[in-house]
């Protein structure tokens, strides 16, 4: 029996990123989620309301929003840039949160969502992850709040190969993943 399914978004493009390097941590460390890591964001086009109806949208858009409306959560990895998201992370929200026919639903609504992120500085990913929280409550998104996965200094978190070694983040990553499973049971 497979678990709940969670699809896992990282907001860096980078090929090394310890961001994707977590999200691959936790499908590694989950007991319980089917955790499937979006490849996508890069294609992704820039928001353009004139395109943002059904039969408008790009393909990658359209296929972006059926994911998140065909998983049960979401679990998203963000870096910090410039003390915020990074900006293509922030645009595929932007094409996921809406509906102005007024007949599709809202793929974010109500979808259990947690946060995580990497960043090499001391402070970590504390203001990206901050600055998501405030979208995803636009969105009303069911956000877990703890909790908070934040690898500051990830380069001393992953060996070479990129996988998480420190055991500090992997017991709070665990944690992260059982606060998004009952969040997500809870709205079964």
């Amino acid at each position: 029996m497979s678990g709940s399914k969670v699809l896992a978004i990282s907001g860096s493009l980078r090929a090394d990123s310890h961001n994707t390097a977590l999200l691959r941590a936790a499908q590694k460390f989950t007991t319980g989620l089917d955790i499937e890591i979006y490849d996508g964001l890069r294609d992704i086009p820039a928001y353009d309301q004139d395109l943002d109806t059904p039969h408008d949208r790009p393909a990658a858009v359209t296929d972006l929003r059926e994911r998140i409306t065909a998983v049960d959560g979401l679990l998203i990895a963000t870096p910090e840039f410039n003390y915020s998201i990074p900006g293509t992370l922030k645009n595929a929200i932007d094409w996921a949160s809406t509906d102005w026919t007024g007949n599709e639903g809202l793929p974010l609504l109500h979808k259990p969502v947690a946060i995580m992120g990497a960043a090499p500085t001391q402070f970590g990913s504390v203001r990206a992850q901050l600055a998501l929280r405030q979208v995803f409550v636009w969105t009303e998104s069911d956000i877990v709040v703890k909790p908070e996965v934040i690898a500051f200094r990830s380069h001393e978190r992953f060996d070479p190969d990129g996988n998480l070694v420190d055991e500090t983040t992997i017991d709070l990553l665990q944690g992260l993943l059982q606060a998004l499973t009952t969040k997500i049971n809870n709205r079964s």
